[in-house]
């Protein structure tokens, strides 16, 4: 097989990936919007209860991307406040953190089960049948993976792909294609999912597959960015504190990011050490700016005054 054919079917494999992300996200979005537009202001009463639905909502939808643009299309909305959207934001850094375990435990294996069990239950004509789209996607999710792996393994004895992953390994450079590569696919999932499969495969380093998750962390902002442009002032707050928060993360982790890895890297196999510096990335970004939340609303307002927003009080 030529060079051109592993490509084109990498890619393949790629976009199958991020079509089982977006329709997975879909499906759970179409039955529990309406409930999550009702509920969701009471149950982000508070900095800590606003964290755990991001978290949550995160880890369910497996999308940071879905879940920090409808956040900022609520807020435009006036359905939920600037400041509970923050709480939520730094919650979704956390659960998106949920891809990396999945695919660092290698269940991809699991993927065609759940396709064929996601077939079979939609077609059955009780209400559980609403559950089976979800289910299929959340599989095709896995099988992509799968297939991913698969397509890379030709391409180990290859120097051209060696020597473009190589770029990588500077953290600097690896945030950057982190960052620019999810921006363009508009999923971080995608990101940190290609980059511990090359770990397992043998093709990055851990700290080079580190390094691109957190640029992928900064490049999942843009989705919220780019939705916020056409709404309120309250919404673009929103997204420009998503962007505050990955970015002063990846700054505070660029000089982090080596020792942390070799310090995790004696205590867990290369694929876990990933995401455990990735889950540790976010939670520690959470906890620098969740307690000062009420502090960044009042900045936020007052770099980009609004008169129809009042300040939250809490």
């Amino acid at each position: 097989m030529s060079h051109l054919q592993f490509i084109f079917a990498a890619i393949s494999a790629v976009v199958l990936f991020l079509y089982g992300l977006q329709g997975f996200s879909k499906e759970l979005q179409m039955a529990g919007g309406d409930s999550l537009r009702k509920w969701l202001p009471r149950l982000t009463a508070n900095r800590f209860a606003s964290f755990g639905i991001g978290v949550f909502a995160t880890a369910l939808l497996q999308s940071s991307s879905a879940v920090t643009s409808l956040t900022a299309t609520l807020v435009d909305a006036s359905v939920l406040s600037l400041r509970a959207s923050l709480g939520i934001l730094l919650g979704s850094n956390v659960g998106t953190t949920a891809t990396a375990w999945l695919v660092s435990f290698k269940l991809t294996g699991i993927g065609p089960i759940l396709i064929v069990a996601g077939t079979l239950i939609s077609v059955v004509p009780w209400r559980i049948k609403l559950a089976g789209k979800a289910i299929f996607y959340f599989g095709l999710i896995f099988f992509a993976l799968d297939l991913i792996s698969t397509e890379l393994k030709p391409l180990r004895d290859q120097a051209w792909f060696s020597a473009m992953l190589l770029k990588a390994e500077t953290p600097l450079m690896g945030m950057l294609i982190g960052a620019l590569f999810t921006a363009l696919v508009q999923s971080s999932s995608v990101t940190t999912g290609l980059a511990i499969v090359l770990v397992q495969q043998g093709f990055l380093s851990p700290v080079a597959a580190i390094a691109i998750v957190v640029g992928a962390n900064v490049g999942s902002t843009s989705t919220a960015l780019i939705a916020s442009m056409a709404m309120n002032s309250a919404a673009k707050k929103t997204a420009l504190a998503n962007l505050m928060f990955n970015l002063v993360g990846a700054i505070l982790f660029y000089l982090a990011i080596q020792p942390v890895a070799l310090l995790i890297g004696g205590l867990a196999e290369a694929s876990l050490v990933v995401a455990i510096v990735h889950l540790l990335f976010n939670l520690t970004i959470a906890v620098i700016f969740l307690p000062f939340i009420g502090v960044i609303e009042q900045r936020l307002v007052r770099l980009m005054p609004d008169r129809s927003q009042p300040v939250a009080k809490e």
